[in-house]
């Protein structure tokens, strides 16, 4: 089971068909639409302002969502969250993906269907307009978004989507298989002949 906390008498919500990793931590006023992914080390902190996480959204291993207080952030529909991203006060834009490690920050809006590039750190109350890439420290818009560039994206979170379903199905704790010791000299001869009838 996830861990889910109540906070200040706020209790998350979250869709059914959602998928929240047991060793991710959700806390507070937040709100988790259908189909979500939530990696292992996500913080999802919804505790100085609100979290709303819509339909077909991922947010991946080692991310932090955040805010200072009275913020409410955004993730719209299909918003991809990269390993380790840090999302702060920020509101991102259908469909768009946030590269890994990048920082995105106070104020920020991030519009629909743009890629910030991995590493890439954006500063408090900058805006983006629909479908730009965004790159650097402090990340500026460096060019559209193609038609290609947004069908790979796409397919790319359709199968985060299908994710949640596939973790209810066959993800479980488990003792690992055991690799057997190390052959002695004898051994390993008789491994080597075996091998050899085995070609």
């Amino acid at each position: 089971m996830a861990n889910i906390f109540e906070f200040n008498g706020y209790k998350p919500v979250i869709d059914s068909s959602s998928f929240i990793h047991p060793n991710a931590t959700v806390t507070g006023n937040v709100v988790i639409g259908a189909n979500v992914y939530i990696g292992p080390g996500a913080a999802i902190r919804g505790d100085w302002g609100k979290i709303i996480i819509e339909d077909g959204c991922n947010v991946q291993e080692n991310c932090t969502i955040h805010m200072f207080p009275g913020t409410t952030v955004i993730l719209k529909s299909g918003a991809h969250v990269g390993h380790g991203a840090v999302i702060h006060g920020a509101i991102l834009g259908k469909n768009c993906l946030i590269g890994m490690n990048s920082v995105v920050m106070d104020n920020v809006e991030i519009g629909d269907e743009c890629i910030v590039g991995a590493l890439s750190f954006v500063p408090a109350e900058t805006k983006f307009d629909n479908r730009k890439i965004i790159v650097g420290n402090p990340a500026k818009a460096v060019k559209e978004v193609s038609d290609e560039m947004i069908a790979w994206k796409t397919k790319g979170t359709q199968l985060y989507q299908q994710l949640p379903k596939e973790c209810f199905d066959t993800l479980k704790a488990c003792e690992p298989l055991r690799r057997p010791a190390p052959f002695n000299n004898e051994q390993q001869n008789e491994y080597k002949v075996w091998a050899k009838t085995k070609k």
